[in-house]
């Protein structure tokens, strides 16, 4: 019903502006056409202008001047007709490439809204009605996307809440059965779960919070030196646990940021501690801090189990895993710190990235960040 009001308003337009223009050149020939006629037949008879009006007046004159504006109104009523005409088809052409996209739109529009994301309309012309199905298909295209990661989403955190609670339900079962011995050890054993609960459930907030930027960063000048240092003492027992080595590369420069100290700090902290879970006993971390192009540049490079070509890319992806198999008990995490991480970079202005020759062959995080003199600039 609304595609058929388009066409008619569209008719109807096209009507009122024919409709104005015969009324505008009636209303000029009438006013116009007797002086004309009237110096047309002055000048025929050899008079002079205005003429042939009076002198016709009393013979066949004023006939003849009645059958030329009869003929002149029959020839306008024909034009009208004609233009009446081209105006229906012109209205009907138009109409139809207006018309058939925006039908299109409507009928996506409808199957989107029940659920079928995949839905998409014929790209246009470079025209407006073109340029609006491009973006019609990329907000289906964003809205897909959404929902993909919704669902993944759902599934990731099922994923991660079924661990534990199948750990604890495990548990309590086995000390109603008597099969677990009530000893600190069980108990411990609990409380552990519970925190690993508890964790994913500071995380979840904490991604939440920093992907809808729903935080303030305090900025102040940081020296990046410093930074490291205290990310070593904190870690430095850690990997003595383990037996990895952790060895810092400072530059006798200071580097100077001007960063929020616990949102930089929390991003080396998760770097570490992800290169600690991937790397075995025995092998080493490295620390490097250095200047590039008015960026300081940290890097964490380790000797662990290394990253795929193919998984590069999404490393920073919310609940992203290169191992499926693992889970938080067996090392791997829930996929959210270097997510985190990369969104607490970006708000800094920086990027990070991953680098990595292989499976089994360790490797790289860097992220940089602009040093104070180009921050204050660009602020």
């Amino acid at each position: 019903m609304k595609i058929r009001r388009l066409s008619l308003r569209l008719f109807l337009s096209y009507l009122v502006v024919i409709a104005v223009t015969l009324l505008v050149l009636a209303l000029a020939v009438q006013v116009s056409l007797p002086g004309v006629y009237g110096r047309h037949m002055g000048m025929m008879e050899g008079g002079g202008p205005g003429m042939g009006m009076g002198r016709g007046a009393g013979s066949g004159g004023g006939m003849l001047y009645q059958n030329f504006r009869a003929s002149f109104s029959e020839a306008l009523t024909w034009a009208g007709l004609a233009a009446l005409l081209v105006a229906l088809l012109v209205s009907w052409l138009i109409s139809r490439r207006l018309s058939a996209p925006i039908r299109a739109m409507t009928v996506a529009s409808q199957r989107i809204s029940e659920g079928n994301y995949d839905e998409r309309v014929p790209p246009g012309g470079l025209d407006e009605i073109g340029l609006l199905a491009e973006s019609f298909n990329r907000m289906a295209g964003k809205l897909a996307q959404t929902e993909t990661l919704r669902r993944q989403l759902i599934g990731d955190v099922a994923h991660e809440l079924r661990t534990p609670l199948t750990a604890i339900k495990g548990s309590l079962e086995g000390l109603a059965d008597g099969i677990l011995p009530a000893t600190p050890e069980t108990f411990e054993q609990l409380g552990q779960e519970a925190d690993q609960l508890s964790r994913l459930v500071d995380d979840l907030q904490e991604l939440s919070r920093v992907e809808a930027g729903a935080y303030r960063l305090d900025r102040a000048p940081l020296k990046m030196q410093d930074l490291v240092e205290t990310a070593r003492r904190r870690l430095a027992r850690a990997f003595e646990a383990k037996g990895v080595g952790l060895t810092v590369e400072l530059p006798p420069e200071p580097l100077v940021v001007l960063a929020d100290a616990d949102r930089i700090g929390q991003v080396l902290t998760n770097l570490l501690n992800n290169a600690l879970q991937y790397t075995p006993g025995g092998g080493q971390v490295t620390v490097r801090l250095e200047a590039d192009a008015g960026q300081a540049r940290l890097s964490v490079t380790d000797t662990g189990a290394g990253i795929p070509a193919e998984h590069l890319a999404r490393i920073f992806d919310r609940f992203y895993r290169v191992d499926k198999s693992r889970s938080r008990r067996t090392g791997g995490g829930a996929g959210i710190g270097l997510t985190i991480a990369r969104h607490l970079v970006e708000a800094h202005g920086g990027r990070i990235w991953a680098e990595s020759e292989g499976e089994g062959r360790g490797s790289r995080f860097v992220f940089v960040v602009p040093l104070a003199s180009k921050q204050v600039d660009t602020l």
